[in-house]
């Protein structure tokens, strides 16, 4: 039986999520290179710890973010305006270092003839957002999501994020933040509705 799914050890903590031998062990071996002891009293359980929050670090995976757009709504009153959901929190991890990606996201759309409710849109985020990425294309993903599925007239989606592989290690600046942005649609091609929408989102 494969490694990963299967030879699973005993978890301490009853009706939590199994977590296999293998990754277990690769937490150890990760403890043990970076100078501590695995079998020490603090560190027992910390694999399989390790190996839960990880899977949830990564549930995106798990996850289309295309289903959240599904349901929508056309009794809208003849709105035709911007939606916009601003400053959404979210949290990811850096594919080039493992480290923590904590920033907000603000995501605009302007509609033609439905909606879809406001929670879906934070809920593409976070499924694009927990898996391993770069800044940048986390952006573009949830932009060309919303372009494929919703059919707006236009997308417009900002980042603005602090990474840990730059806080923590390396050049160790703290309190830089990095912007991206990915505009489709009538944002993209007209330059009064980006700055309309880009000054709704505080970034104008």
């Amino acid at each position: 039986m494969n490694a990963i799914h299967g030879d699973f050890q005993s978890d301490h903590d009853a009706g939590k999520l199994p977590v296999p031998n293998a990754v277990q062990d690769a937490v150890r071996t990760l403890l043990r290179w970076a100078g501590d002891d695995p079998d020490r009293e603090g560190l027992l359980d910390t694999p399989a710890r390790v190996g839960r929050a990880w899977k949830e670090y990564c549930s995106g995976y798990d996850e289309d973010p295309a289903l959240h757009l599904q349901r929508t709504f056309e009794e809208v009153a003849g709105y035709d305006e911007v939606v916009l959901l601003r400053d959404i929190p979210f949290h990811s991890h850096c594919e080039h270092h493992l480290a923590p990606i904590v920033g907000t996201a603000s995501i605009a759309y302007l509609p033609t003839d439905r909606v879809v409710g406001i929670s879906k849109l934070a809920r593409v985020l976070h499924g694009f957002a927990h898996r391993l990425q770069i800044q940048e294309r986390l952006t573009a993903q949830i932009a060309q999501c919303i372009w494929e599925n919703l059919h707006p007239l236009g997308v417009a989606v900002v980042i603005k994020a602090q990474h840990g592989c730059m806080t923590g290690r390396g050049v160790r600046t703290h309190g830089v933040d990095m912007i991206t942005s990915k505009v489709l649609g009538c944002f993209r091609d007209d330059p009064s509705s980006r700055k309309e929408v880009l000054s709704l989102m505080g970034h104008g």
